[in-house]
């Protein structure tokens, strides 16, 4: 608290005729630096451009912050949430177990969610909407397209290389839920391991989603459970809330970047592939082939009437499995190319149909740009506070970071170690001087 009070001396010319010979001109103002209930998203990029002193910088910035805004904060009004995201946002298991997935498919700690477009025309995220999984594919890394058999065994053009997985299996990264203890959180921050592409509009939603009041059921659900500390469970509060702000930090050091995904029939249930117990060689049914031999099995370069058997059964395989153990390229070119084609062109046509049916653009640069603007409007709409750091960006990201913040007061453009003076602004403007008297 601030008082101040200001005593001015007057020597009036004419009132002591009437006996006042002086007086005194007194005022006075108070002024009270309060928090009242601020819920506070930091929607971080981990992306690989981040490597090196970049992710060491926002660490260092961002830790700091964390112990600026909770450790004065006596009356526990003050609560952080961490998104980390690249081109994916690794929920955790207790976040995803909250939410209609579909497309599970059990791989520990991988636990990222394909949004639809049509959820970013609003602040919430209905539990009940289905929302397909991320596949743990190897979509990215390409194969030897030989006209010979590869054994499904050869590293380099057969087997799921997962490197640059979107949805990396650890914990590193995962959403963490809204929380006031410092040393959880800056361990969370100073943990972060940076890899894969960007998708600033999937940060922003789910940041976005955890500020939204329908999330409220959800966390009273977390808070019972264990999950996150029970006298946050009841947040998120209403927007119109008097005693409450809510904000967002958002920041990235790129711009969006189209990927593709998994589509949805090839990522989980049974397969027409199968693999044979004994020698772990495969085969693939194909029922449009004219004739009785409707089975392909590669490494033989042959049709067959039956799954290839090395004498101890053969198993269908679900996708899962054959994600887990090949390449997407090697399954399209092994199974679909050479087996349907008679020629160079007509087996890369066969290659390229199989690819266009497994793989397809998630979002174009241009979408995911839209769809970031729309998640930034809406929470603007709702008085949330957004404030917008560009590290070290390119022109568009810079564009798109500047016209989602609040106004250009709450943008900052950062280089280097200025990241940290970024933090320090946005913690300084959340603490403020409110008149009382």
């Amino acid at each position: 608290n601030v008082e101040a009070v200001g005593r001015a001396d007057t020597k009036p010319f004419f009132l002591h005729m009437i006996g006042i010979d002086s007086f005194d001109a007194v005022g006075g103002s108070k002024a009270e630096q309060s928090i009242t209930n601020v819920e506070i998203v930091m929607v971080l990029d981990v992306s690989g451009s981040m490597t090196g002193a970049k992710i060491a910088n926002l660490k260092t910035a961002a830790a700091e912050f964390v112990d600026t805004m909770l450790t004065p904060d006596e009356h526990n009004r003050v609560s952080i949430s961490i998104v980390p995201y690249n081109a994916q946002v690794n929920l955790g298991s207790v976040i995803r177990a909250k939410y209609n997935a579909t497309n599970l498919h059990g791989v520990a700690n991988v636990n990222c969610l394909e949004v639809p477009a049509a959820a970013y025309a609003s602040t919430a995220l209905p539990r009940t909407l289905a929302i397909p999984m991320m596949a743990y594919a190897d979509h990215a890394y390409g194969t030897n397209q030989t006209n010979a058999p590869v054994s499904p065994l050869d590293a380099t053009y057969a087997r799921p290389r997962f490197d640059r997985a979107f949805c990396q299996p650890s914990t590193a990264n995962i959403v963490r839920l809204p929380s006031q203890n410092v040393a959880a959180l800056q361990n969370q921050i100073n943990g972060l391991q940076t890899g894969g592409n960007t998708s600033i509009m999937l940060g922003m939603k789910w940041g976005v989603t955890l500020l939204d009041p329908s999330a409220q059921p959800m966390f009273a659900e977390l808070a019972s459970d264990g999950a996150m500390a029970a006298n946050l469970g009841n947040r998120p509060f209403a927007y119109d809330d008097e005693e409450s702000i809510k904000v967002v930090i958002l920041m990235t050091d790129g711009e969006h970047v189209q990927h593709d995904r998994i589509n949805d029939a090839f990522k989980t249930g049974v397969s027409p592939i199968y693999r044979s117990n004994g020698d772990g060689q495969y085969s693939i049914h194909h029922p449009g082939r004219v004739g009785t031999n409707k089975y392909w099995v590669p490494h033989r370069s042959e049709w067959r009437a039956a799954p290839w058997n090395s004498g101890t059964g053969t198993v269908q395989q679900n996708w899962e499995n054959v994600w887990a153990n090949l390449k997407m390229t090697y399954v399209a070119w092994q199974f679909y190319g050479r087996a349907l084609g008679t020629d160079s062109g007509t087996r890369n046509a066969a290659y390229n149909t199989a690819i266009n049916s497994m793989r397809s653009v998630y979002a174009s640069a241009p979408t995911m740009d839209g769809q970031l603007q729309q998640s930034c409007e809406l929470a603007k709409n709702n008085d949330v506070l957004v404030f917008g750091i560009a590290f070290e960006a390119p022109l568009n990201g810079r564009t798109q970071i500047a016209q989602c913040a609040s106004s250009p007061g709450h943008y900052f453009d950062a280089t280097g170690l200025e990241i940290q003076t970024a933090f320090r602004a946005i913690a300084s403007n959340l603490s403020q001087l409110k008149l009382t008297q």
